[in-house]
């Protein structure tokens, strides 16, 4: 089948991008003019150069199309300019699903993420049931990709789109050029430079099963459903423990109380800010978010999808293994 990816140069998208190959489907991605492709190197892919909010490029892109994979999105945790985010994760969104429409795709999987979901109160993990509204998104890439997957909803229920809907947890693997948050974390830990932690948790998953998740979705997924492809849950303390173990590196030791780490945040937000320039170390976001067990069921996409992830301690592994060979540690 002939499939457009958004996002493919990027580090869950490059993923997807291998496995639609895999699979043996003709592959077109669309990229922006500018982007690192270091990503594609070697893979037999068409590419497309345009912009999410090029309507004139989107339909290049989507002619004689069949299937779409809408992976692409603005993921940071600290933005000088929101408006730049909401304009790709909401706008952009909203523009390839009606130019998609248009073209008669007849399969969609967009990618969307645990950030739009509800937590526990308890801590215990949530699943694409738990509620969770617009007003409980903290931070402005949690409420840009809320929004951006209720109005994919919406298109589904109003006009009929036909979308499945994957929510990613928190990938880590090779291939992270940029890097993500996650990335960086990883590579912070793998350094030595995290000996101290919050008491906070995530779900952790390896990059390729997130991928082979999105092409369970397209095969076996229900039209309108959202399926979390996430794998372990895990305590930040246990995470940079694992990377020790990897590493050979120092272990954690000391955990800082939220409250005491808050004011750092808001002065090195004021400081990025005057100097326009990088991201700040500790954003209030975070610590925010870092109040939080973040913890997820993928039990829907094992029972429904047949989606096995593989145990999280290969995802660290492989990410500081590439990280090194890439010159990043």
């Amino acid at each position: 089948m002939k499939c457009v990816i958004t996002g493919a140069s990027g580090f869950v998208g490059s993923a997807v991008l291998r496995q639609l190959l895999k699979a043996g489907h003709e592959v077109r991605a669309l990229l922006r003019p500018n982007c690192d492709r270091r990503n594609l190197g070697g893979l037999s892919v068409e590419v497309v150069v345009g912009d999410l909010n090029n309507r004139k490029s989107l339909d290049q892109a989507l002619s004689g199309c069949e299937a779409l994979f809408h992976v692409a999105a603005d993921y940071r945790l600290w933005v000088p300019r929101p408006d730049e985010m909401y304009r790709v994760n909401v706008e952009g969104t909203r523009e390839i699903m009606m130019a998609a429409a248009e073209a008669g795709v007849r399969r969609i999987v967009y990618t969307s993420s645990v950030a739009t979901l509800g937590l526990n109160s308890d801590g215990s993990p949530a699943d694409e049931t738990t509620p969770s509204t617009l007003a409980n998104m903290i931070g402005h890439y949690k409420r840009s990709k809320f929004l951006a997957e209720a109005e994919v909803r919406r298109m589904v229920s109003e006009d009929g789109l036909p979308v499945v809907i994957v929510n990613p947890s928190t990938p880590v693997g090779p291939r992270d050029i940029k890097p993500t948050p996650t990335g960086k974390m990883v590579l912070e830990a793998a350094a030595g430079r995290m000996t101290a932690y919050v008491n906070t948790g995530l779900n952790f998953v390896h990059v390729d099963d997130t991928a082979e998740g999105h092409i369970l979705a397209f095969e076996h997924g229900r039209v309108g459903e959202r399926y979390i492809l996430g794998g372990r849950n895990m305590t930040l303390k246990e995470v940079l423990l694992e990377v020790a173990a990897i590493t050979g590196g120092p272990k954690p030791f000391c955990c800082l109380p939220h409250n005491l780490i808050m004011p750092l945040a808001v002065v090195t937000e004021a400081w990025a800010r005057l100097r326009s320039k990088g991201e700040p170390l500790v954003t209030v976001d975070g610590v925010r978010l870092a109040k939080k067990m973040m913890f997820f069921s993928c039990d829907k996409a094992v029972r429904e999808l047949g989606y096995a992830p593989r145990p999280v301690t290969e995802a660290f592994r492989e990410a500081i293994d590439w990280f090194k060979a890439n010159r990043c540690l």
